[in-house]
């Protein structure tokens, strides 16, 4: 033998010492031993011959170089099976491995290891010093931080360690849509990386924009013990190409890219990407060959994330998944039979729609149901001499027209997949806009940002145009999101292997990208409705989403479970505001069933509130006569953790106060958890002593049932004064809305009431920035004059959050009304909508209103305007010259500043930028004198 031929050497038919025989494969590294295999014939179960490769370990002479005895290292392995044993960690215990490890790895591993295993009885001592591997770094871990974290969160995450402290290889996390999942595996992530030194963790996704989205939500998770955010402590990298970083400690990609790098391909097809994996699922009928990859070693990770861990993937790519020696931690809101066998059952977090509800943590969600006759009954189109009907071809959408021989009968299973019937979709969609400001969302004029689920690519785009035509509205009002947004189909002829041309069907892209889109839908106030075949259906935030309306059947309760979830999203009223300016707050949701597909057995997850039809006052009352009706309980909670989210600090302290120093929140939760079947039946196996595969006895649950929930309402049920309280404040933040009474006009001038609110006002906002012009930045910025800085976004931002913090409350609009009401003739732009910008020029108002008679407020976009205007006529006396594209760049950068208050480089990369080619781009287009541009125009537009 030559143990210096390679760094890695592996040596058959080893002899060990007297009494031992022969080791069936001795692995060398660096010329040291460090490891055994036992070999065996395929079929050979292994567990049995552990013993052996133990013995071979221990019996390795003492002539030969070994940095550890007995050796580390041990393998069983048929060819077919491998399993491993690292006798480094805590409590050695065999693995299966898709393949073994490489030479440097052993090494590394065995360098930790500060001293031999003594052996007792020729077997190691398990009082010896162990070594400083991952396995045993987890032990030392320190307790969770909850800063930054939900509740659930934090015990999610404490959960997870508990797990991995006890070697399970695998966990599952189920936390209702929106209780914030993806930072729950970032904290885990932080943690894990930073105390127990995770070489590097792999978060994987089904489709390329879950993996931005989660590439954002690292990027903006903030170390609760140092105060940087994640991507500034540690790399994290999200595969645009086949090549990971060495330097990365967190890599995100799609289970579809990194299958393609196990098969060592250079690059994946972006629109592979793009779908779900379920979606390709289906074009497979047996799993896909994975083999290994030198490039891609199985120890490359210490763990995977795997995100909507709830899809079918556990037969067709279970091998992806299984290819690295790593901890596998699945994150769903859904789990199915096969989530919870995958993950060995061991589900470390159960956290359901009506705990988060309960904990403000979700919104709850009515269901508005439109039915027609043709969705329910099909129809018949009678033949006859001036019978025509369209033909419409799938692909294309060419239509043509022929006589009708025969009947045409159709059922509603057949509507828009094998008959498309357009008064069927407009009759769906003029009732939802008549019926959407007086009852849906009574009193409202903008309309709720809303998520229309259509059958396929063809449906979606009939819906989108009878949308716009109904709501009489642009094609900013109504856009289809869908994969096949901004591509267009071409036919190209291109010659294969064989020499023969033929023609082959391809999409290229037109410019406007998906992901474009859906950042419009989540971030601005157009497009209002959105429609989707399934797109956004899972894992895609869009906060702002008030309405889900169903248009196509669903036949998985997952995936209606996921498509439901899209509306449960919390967000901040400044931040829903700013996409729906008359949005008081969001504290529900509301499901739009066209299909009846809340009345199938898919409906998971029932509205917590159980029974609209009960006033708050009714419900008070049956708590405080002693009611345990579930139902009642359940939409008493709903009412509670909706009221709570209206709340300002005033009556939230003045409500804690009255509730024996607890939130009403809390009350809600309370009466959930009361309500919980498995904690009912948990706690009355405990008093009872019934084994935990047994139900409980009856009464003894329904004596728990009644304490659980006494105990629940005890505050509201013993304090009429919080039971009154409630009521008045309920009443306080809703308006009764008159339908029927005919009005007239009787008179039309503000009233010295409203002079006198005004004022106050007026007063109270003004002395509040000059109490705080030294402390806000922006307020520093706009207080010196001349100015001696420019104003940033993020200044902006925090001056907006400043004014309508609670008690205040002041937003852009409310303050502009108020300056009218005392001066019209000084206000423009009253009834414009109001931007975040804008609160600049209510500063620079309120500063200039005492000592500037001319002054006047005007809404910041037109202050920006005229001077963009006059920069522009500036520059061409100066004898500049602006082409078209330059002038297109020109007014895109002044609508930026109108927005954002100013102009950066890295602006380019998202719309409308990235649309007209981006950095590159502006740079081909102005030349050297671009730098020069942009200085100009954050210096005179935001002046």
């Amino acid at each position: 033998m030559n143990i210096d031929a390679a760094r890695g050497v592996v040596v058959r038919g080893f002899p060990l010492r007297s009494g031992y025989g022969f080791a069936d494969y001795m692995l060398y590294v660096d010329g040291e031993a460090l490891g055994v295999i036992e070999a065996k014939k395929a079929g050979t179960t292994l567990s049995g011959v552990e013993v052996q490769s133990e013995k071979y370990s221990v019996g390795i002479p003492e002539e030969v170089p070994a940095r550890v005895r007995p050796l580390p290292f041990l393998y069983e392995s048929t060819g077919i099976e491998t399993w491993f044993t690292n006798r480094l960690d805590p409590e050695p215990r065999s693995r299966r491995v898709f393949h073994f490890h490489r030479p440097e790895t052993l090494l590394a591993w065995a360098k930790a290891n500060p001293v031999a295993l003594p052996e007792i009885d020729g077997r190691p001592d398990p009082r010896s010093p162990r070594p400083a591997t991952f396995r045993t770094r987890i032990l030392t871990m320190p307790p969770v931080d909850p800063t930054g974290l939900w509740p659930a969160q934090s015990r999610a995450v404490q959960n997870l360690e508990e797990s991995l402290r006890l070697d399970r290889p695998r966990a599952l996390i189920q936390m209702a849509t929106g209780s914030g999942k993806t930072v729950t595996a970032i904290a885990a992530a932080y943690r894990l990386i930073k105390y127990a030194d995770a070489s590097r963790i792999l978060f994987l996704v089904d489709r390329d924009n879950l993996g931005k989205q989660a590439e954002g939500e690292f990027g903006d998770y903030v170390a609760p013990d140092d105060g940087r955010k994640f991507p500034q402590l540690y790399n994290v990298q999200r595969l645009t190409n086949n090549a990971p970083k060495g330097s990365s400690r967190v890599v995100i990609t799609t289970i579809q890219r990194l299958y393609s790098m196990l098969q060592g391909e250079e690059a994946v097809d972006p629109e592979t990407e793009a779908k779900p994996l379920a979606t390709l699922s289906e074009l497979k009928r047996e799993p896909v060959p994975v083999r290994y990859n030198p490039a891609i070693p199985v120890e490359m990770f210490d763990l995977v994330f795997v995100d909507e861990c709830h899809r079918s993937i556990y037969t067709i790519w279970r091998q992806v998944l299984e290819y690295f020696d790593a901890s596998l931690v699945g994150l769903t809101a859904t789990p199915s039979k096969q989530t919870y066998g995958f993950f060995n059952q061991n589900l470390v977090m159960e956290y359901r729609h009506d705990d988060a509800v309960a904990d403000g943590v979700n919104v709850s969600f009515d269901v508005y149901k439109i039915r027609t006759r043709i969705t329910e009954q099909g129809a018949t189109v009678e033949a006859g001499p001036e019978s025509f009907i369209g033909r419409r071809e799938r692909e294309t959408r060419r239509l043509r027209w022929e006589k009708l021989d025969e009947d045409l009968t159709y059922t509603g299973e057949q509507l828009d997949r094998d008959v498309v019937a357009p008064d069927q979709i407009r009759t769906v969609v003029r009732t939802f806009r008549d019926k959407l400001f007086t009852e849906i969302f009574p009193g409202r004029t903008w309309v709720p940002k809303t998520l229309i689920f259509a059958k396929d690519d063809s449906h979606a785009e009939d819906i989108v145009r009878i949308v716009r035509e109904e709501f009489g509205k642009g094609n900013e009002f109504c856009e289809k999101i869908t994969y096949r947004a901004g591509t267009a189909r071409v036919v190209e002829k291109v010659v294969g292997p064989d020499g023969v041309e033929r023609e082959e069907r391809r999409y290229k892209s037109t410019g406007v990208k998906a992901d474009d889109l859906l950042s419009s839908f989540r971030n601005s106030p157009n497009p209002r409705i959105a429609v989707t075949v399934d797109m956004i259906a899972t894992g895609t935030d869009v906060k702002p989403l008030e309405i889900v309306m169903f248009m196509r059947a669903v036949k998985s309760r997952n995936f209606f479970e996921q498509m439901k979830g899209r509306g449960v999203r919390v967000i901040k009223t400044q931040d829903l505001k700013l996409v729906t300016a008359d949005a008081p707050v969001k504290d529900r949701f509301v499901i739009v069933d066209c299909v009846g597909v809340c009345e199938s057995k898919l409906m998971d997850t029932m509205p917590l509130e159980r029974d609209r039809t009960v006033g708050f006052e009714k419900l008070l009352d049956a708590v405080a006569q002693g009611s345990r009706d579930p139902d009642l309980l359940r939409t008493l909670a709903a009412r509670l953790a909706r009221l709570e989210r209206r709340l300002d600090a005033r009556d939230q302290e003045m409500l804690i106060g009255l509730a024996g120093g607890v939130t009403i929140g809390h009350i809600a939760g309370e009466i959930v958890s009361a309500l919980d079947v498995d904690r009912q039946d948990d706690e009355a196996r405990k008093i009872a002593g019934t084994p935990a595969d047994q139900p409980p006895p009856p009464d003894v649950v329904q004596s728990v049932t009644d304490r659980l929930i006494k105990d629940a309402v005890a505050p509201l049920r013993t304090r009429p004064e919080l039971r009154r309280a409630l009521s008045d404040v309920k009443k306080s933040l809703e308006q009764a809305i008159d339908e029927t009474t005919k009005d007239e006009i009787t008179f039309a001038a503000f009233s010295d009431e409203a002079k006198k609110r005004a004022e106050a006002l007026v007063e109270s906002f003004e002395s509040f920035i000059a109490k705080n012009r030294d402390e806000i930045t922006a307020l520093q910025v706009l207080y010196s004059r001349p100015y001696n800085a420019r104003l940033r976004y993020d200044d902006v931002r925090a001056l907006a959050d400043a004014i309508e913090a609670p008690p205040r409350r002041w937003t852009p609009d409310v303050l502009w009304r108020a300056y009218e009401t005392l001066d019209r003739s000084k206000v423009r732009g009253a009834a414009a909508p109001r931007l975040l910008t804008d609160v600049v020029s209510l500063v620079r108002y309120a500063v200039r209103r005492g000592s500037d008679n001319d002054a006047a407020l005007e809404p910041y976009g037109d202050r920006v305007r005229d001077r963009f205007d006059a920069w522009i006529r500036d520059q061409q006396a100066r004898g500049a010259t602006f082409t078209d594209e330059q002038r297109t760049w020109l007014e895109a950068m002044r609508d930026h500043v109108i927005a954002n208050a100013e102009i950066a480089v890295d602006d380019f990369e998202y719309a409308p930028f990235n649309s007209l080619g981006g950095a590159g781009a502006a740079q081909r287009v102005f030349g050297p004198g671009l730098a020069k541009v942009m200085t100009d125009l954050n210096e005179v537009l935001a002046a």
